[in-house]
């Protein structure tokens, strides 16, 4: 099996777990992946959005819904979670959109909103504009910077195959260190 028809398979499966779980490193490099014709743009823009999207959805719910799992006592004790909080309560729309765009706010940001009186509905609609604007800020930066990145990296298409297979790679790292957290966290053995 060759890199790329392991792209071709798994590619946008990754690009989707990596960009929910990890963010704009995956973001980018899906966008520079594209710029290498892999993968087509529309496809990885998607992935992106639809991945950041749920991930943020199933963030939310486990504030909304299961506030006194191990998981959620743990996030909630973290410094940024009483401060995602205090910015919530200033403007609730804005921090709702633009908290994906700030560093350190990602993850605890919609676990924190699931624990206000937020509806869902609402939350729902706000997380789907945030992450297609997201995820076309993010992509199109992997890709329109994708030429700047081949000149500093060498000549990317002629190493594309190795690049691909580094970011599946190290979504797939990234996808099981996630899942075997929140295993761990909802009362699972530890790793």
């Amino acid at each position: 099996m060759t890199i790329e028809s392991l792209v071709a398979q798994f590619g946008l499966p990754a690009i989707f777990l990596g960009a929910g779980f990890e963010g704009e490193t995956v973001a980018i490099l899906a966008g520079v992946i594209a710029h290498a014709g892999t993968l087509e743009l529309w496809q990885v823009m998607l992935a992106v959005g639809l991945g950041s999207f749920a991930a943020d959805q199933i963030f939310f719910s486990c504030g909304r819904f299961f506030r006194e799992t191990r998981f959620v006592r743990r996030v909630s004790a973290k410094p940024f979670f009483a401060r995602a909080l205090a910015e919530f309560e200033k403007r609730p729309v804005l921090f709702t959109f633009g908290f994906r765009f700030v560093y350190g706010f990602r993850t605890v940001s919609p676990i924190a909103i699931g624990t206000t009186r937020l509806p869902a509905l609402r939350f729902l609609a706000i997380n789907a504009a945030a992450a297609t604007v997201w995820a076309l800020v993010f992509v199109s930066a992997g890709y329109w910077f994708g030429h700047g990145i081949e000149t500093i990296f060498g000549h990317l298409k002629t190493h594309h195959r190795l690049l691909v297979g580094v970011a599946v790679a190290l979504v797939a790292v990234c996808a099981l260190a996630v899942w075997t957290r929140l295993r761990w966290a909802s009362g699972g053995s530890p790793p």
